[in-house]
């Protein structure tokens, strides 16, 4: 299933899914302000191919994932409504062959064979050769001004790359590729926005003050790539050997030019250089997916040793702001895929759903089945504790018959099955970075709220709990059928 980035543009376009603009736009705002009115069209409109981009010879694409359709290829899953469910089938069933059973012996583990070749199959492939470095510039020729970076809200502190995912290591070896801002600070300079909870600020944190450690940030490549850099990965799951897992193969990676982390060798261009954790500059102010400007902070400095390129490369960018954004199907995706990671810890949860007006952190509805006295309660506590999950600020649990992407049926439930006093759960924790309403930083209030039904047995609900207004199934049948004749 591997393919390269403009293999996939390609299949966009034959799809109708990509509209080329061949008149010149500048890419200080005016290519963001066309992506944000683009990918907030119902559905997410179309991916975008700026031909013609001033001050660059090279083109810029934007809004390649903000549609459920296009997320749903480049994952190479079927664009229907299970699509992305069926990943998350797929790391269902195999955490289930994983997983050892009680009393498991040789013969268990025998059976385990073809399991671990399949992983061996997801592994990454180091090549001698990739196409990302048909070009290369060293020295005074990598400067950054050579690539169309964007500014795409007018308070922005610079141009900043919004798509670029970045490859780090950490002294054990561990690699990472996030997908972290990166802000010019001039031709040889970037910020390296590597927030306190990312893996890639845990990876600095590794090299003393003075050390270089090295980084390259990719662009393009296999589509799969951008969304597993993404992805809320445990720290000991490789982003590529999860890129891997969804193409069912390996990714092919090539040596750096300047040092000796590997890249996706059919990247589109590749920008190579070093941190030095003890280096700090401000970095931002930009304008964030929260919907408002992240504040100014000093972080580390990428300093750019080489950048390379294919022949014709294109540049991959993104505009984040008020949802909803293009990043809305990344987070989509997120939501279907690790869903079964939620259920082998928590069982009784139904189903999931990350609003995008609630900035994916900010707001989860959950919908469980019922047991016993305090399950919503208990929910919204293991969720807090659940890797990138404690960010959440609100927490809602509904029934297991409630939908919870049905945000109509979610209100009308939080208003007629929630007395506040007794069924809202305040907590303390951490918070995003970027969160600016907590009076402390990355630190702050969050709320649970059970808005499922009340009980006797479950919850000492002394009163008669009404039942719904529901019409017998007969009759919304008998209405069905004859629709026609009501003239309706």
């Amino acid at each position: 299933m591997a393919r390269d980035f403009q293999s996939f543009l390609k299949q966009l376009e034959s799809a109708g899914e990509l509209k080329r603009i061949s008149v010149e736009v500048d890419p200080c705002l005016e290519l963001g302000a066309i992506a944000d009115r683009v990918s907030k069209q119902p559905g997410g409109g179309t991916a975008l191919w700026f031909e013609k981009v001033k001050g660059s010879s090279l083109p810029v694409v934007m809004n390649v994932y903000g549609s459920y359709h296009r997320m749903a290829m480049a994952l190479g899953v079927d664009h229907d409504p299970c699509g992305l469910d069926a990943i998350g089938d797929r790391i269902e069933h195999f955490l289930q062959e994983a997983m050892p059973r009680p009393g498991s012996g040789f013969f268990d583990k025998l059976a385990k064979l073809p399991m671990l070749a399949q992983v061996s199959g997801w592994t990454p492939k180091t090549v001698r050769k990739g196409a990302c470095q048909e070009v290369i510039l060293k020295g005074d020729e990598a400067c950054l001004s050579k690539l169309p970076i964007l500014t795409t809200w007018p308070e922005d502190a610079a141009p900043f790359i919004t798509l670029g995912m970045s490859h780090v290591r950490h002294k054990d070896g561990r690699r990472n590729m996030g997908l972290y801002r990166l802000q010019v600070h001039d031709d040889r300079t970037l910020g390296f926005h590597t927030q306190l909870h990312h893996d890639g600020a845990r990876a600095k944190t590794g090299y003393a003050p003075g050390e270089r450690m090295p980084v390259a940030v990719a662009f393009g490549g296999d589509p799969a790539l951008l969304y597993a850099a993404s992805a809320p990965l445990p720290p000991f799951i490789s982003e590529v050997l999860f890129t891997g897992f969804l193409c069912g193969e390996g990714v092919e990676m090539v040596k750096c030019v300047s040092h000796d982390l590997e890249v996706p060798a059919d990247s589109e261009i590749v920008i190579e250089g070093w941190v030095d954790p003890g280096e700090l500059r401000k970095e931002g102010p930009f304008g964030d997916h929260t919907g408002y400007y992240s504040l100014a902070d000093d972080y580390p400095v990428l300093h750019v040793e080489a950048i390379t390129m294919r022949k014709n490369p294109v540049f991959p960018a993104t505009i984040v702001g008020r949802p909803p954004q293009e990043d809305a199907y990344l987070g989509l995706a997120t939501e279907r895929i690790f869903l079964p990671m939620v259920r082998l810890f928590l069982p009784e949860v139904v189903d999931m759903h990350l609003p995008p007006g609630g900035a994916f952190h900010n707001l989860a509805v959950v919908a469980v089945k019922k047991e016993y006295p305090g399950q919503a309660q208990k929910v919204m506590n293991a969720i807090w504790g659940m890797g990138q999950m404690m960010f959440t600020k609100a927490i809602v649990v509904v029934d297991a018959d409630i939908d919870p992407r049905d945000m109509n049926e979610v209100l009308f439930r939080v208003t007629s099955n929630v007395d506040p006093r007794r069924d809202m759960l305040y907590t303390e924790g951490p918070l995003d970075v970027l969160d600016h309403c907590s009076d402390r930083f990355a630190f702050g209030s969050k709320v649970g709220i059970d808005a499922t039904r009340k009980n006797k047995a479950f919850d000492g609900f002394k009163r008669e709990w009404p039942r719904d207004l529901v019409f017998p199934e007969e009759i919304l049948t008998r209405i069905t059928q004859r629709w026609m004749e009501y003239g309706l």
